[in-house]
């Protein structure tokens, strides 16, 4: 699948009939409705030089009165594993473990990895399709790909600097010890272009929170990196975030870059439990990372928001052979978790758009205009929707991308 947009301007140049949001209209104190205006937007050097009042007989590009809103963030993907342009497949009931899933990697690793770096370049296409322009990434680091993973993401992702960018998460997939990974972790953490270490059910597949977390821990804190971690595990899981909890006080380096992804534990939790653990990974400044959907389970993201822990949302898998599902589309994850929690209202389903956007909003609660901003960086979608509560409720379509002022527009 080629990208289905096309290149329309770089460097310096203005936008017309740009539409922004402006405030919100109220009813005794409630928002009804959300006012915009058109205004026009000036590019410079990757950055926003300034936002002025429309001149539509301005010389410029016509943004056509679509919505601008802050471009979208996936912060956890596997861009180095796809079945994503290759013919249909739906999950095999065969692999029920992750034990399962390592050694079916293992077979066909070596396979993927022939065209590994064309279906990262599809994926990207997908999720830019649907207006994102950043994510971070986890790439496997095991025996059976050794570096070759990381190399062609690498090339993949060089393949697409002018649209699309990402912070890179070193993932032991076959664990750390349950396979000799371990060398090949310390040497993938000297690497420049790596942001993270990333680590896996530490006790089920390693059979040792401590062994395994005290390794991630020191290898992060001697190549000055992030830790982001993959806990499925729900009984032994509670365990592993109040460890990691623990090296993050004891670490002040390692606070606001220590993240938990998955974490399903928690959905385990009752609520008083969760606001609990909640109030304690706030105060270490360790991250929750989801994909939201977790069978049967709810996870307590607007108790983890309320306590004021980072929470980062992301497609994970899309279309490979650990999920059959996943669309790559960030507005999509927003509206299954607006339903999830009932942010049904004008004013919820606005401020739900964070969760596309990674905490960037137009409007701050009191309605005040807070972005775009003259020196903001110019990572915007132009959507079609009359505001962003539409944009969430409808899952209104992208048709414009600007990444670090690289603009690209619908075919």
């Amino acid at each position: 699948m080629q990208s289905s947009y096309q290149f329309i301007a770089k460097g310096n140049y203005s936008l017309k009939n740009v539409r922004l949001e402006t405030g919100f209209e109220y009813d005794n104190e409630v928002v009804i409705r959300t006012k915009t205006d058109l205004f026009c937007i000036e590019i410079e050097d990757g950055k926003i030089k300034s936002v002025k009042p429309n001149n539509p007989d301005l010389e410029a590009i016509d943004a056509k009165r679509k919505l601008m809103l802050p471009a979208f963030k996936d912060m956890h993907i596997h861009l180095d594993k796809t079945l994503y342009g290759l013919p249909w497949q739906a999950l095999s009931p065969k692999r029920r473990t992750v034990k399962d899933m390592i050694a079916y990697e293992q077979e066909i690793i070596p396979g993927l990895l022939k065209t590994s770096v064309e279906r990262a370049e599809q994926l990207i296409d997908l999720l830019q399709n649907y207006g994102t322009n950043f994510a971070r990434t986890h790439f496997n680091i095991d025996p059976t790909s050794g570096l070759k993973s990381l190399e062609n993401l690498e090339k993949a992702l060089e393949n697409k600097k002018s649209s699309f960018s990402a912070e890179l998460v070193a993932f032991p997939q076959h664990g750390v010890y349950y396979t000799e990974s371990a060398p090949l972790m310390k040497e993938a953490a000297k690497l420049k272009n790596v942001g993270f270490i990333g680590g896996l059910d530490p006790l089920s597949i390693d059979g040792s929170i401590e062994k395994v977390l005290d390794f991630t821990v020191q290898l992060a804190l001697d190549n000055k990196k992030g830790i982001d971690i993959h806990l499925h595990e729900a009984g032994s899981g509670m365990k592993t975030i109040n460890y990691l909890i623990d090296k993050a006080i004891e670490n002040p380096e390692l606070q606001g870059k220590t993240f938990v992804s998955h974490a399903f534990a928690l959905a385990y939790l009752n609520t008083k439990e969760a606001e609990e653990i909640a109030e304690k990974l706030a105060a270490a400044k360790v991250g929750i990372a989801s994909s939201v959907p977790f069978r049967g389970k709810i996870m307590p993201i607007p108790t983890l928001k309320k306590y004021g822990v980072n929470v980062l949302i992301g497609n994970d898998n899309v279309q490979d052979y650990w999920s059959t599902f996943g669309s790559g589309n960030m507005l999509q994850k927003t509206n299954l978790i607006a339903e999830l929690y009932g942010y049904e209202s004008e004013f919820e389903l606005s401020r739900a758009l964070e969760f596309a956007t990674q905490n960037v909003l137009p409007l701050n609660n009191k309605g005040e205009q807070q972005w775009p901003k003259t020196g903001d960086e110019a990572n915007v979608v132009l959507v079609d929707a009359s505001c962003s509560a539409e944009a969430v409720s409808r899952i209104s379509h992208v048709e414009g991308l600007m990444n670090k002022g690289n603009l690209f527009w619908k075919k």
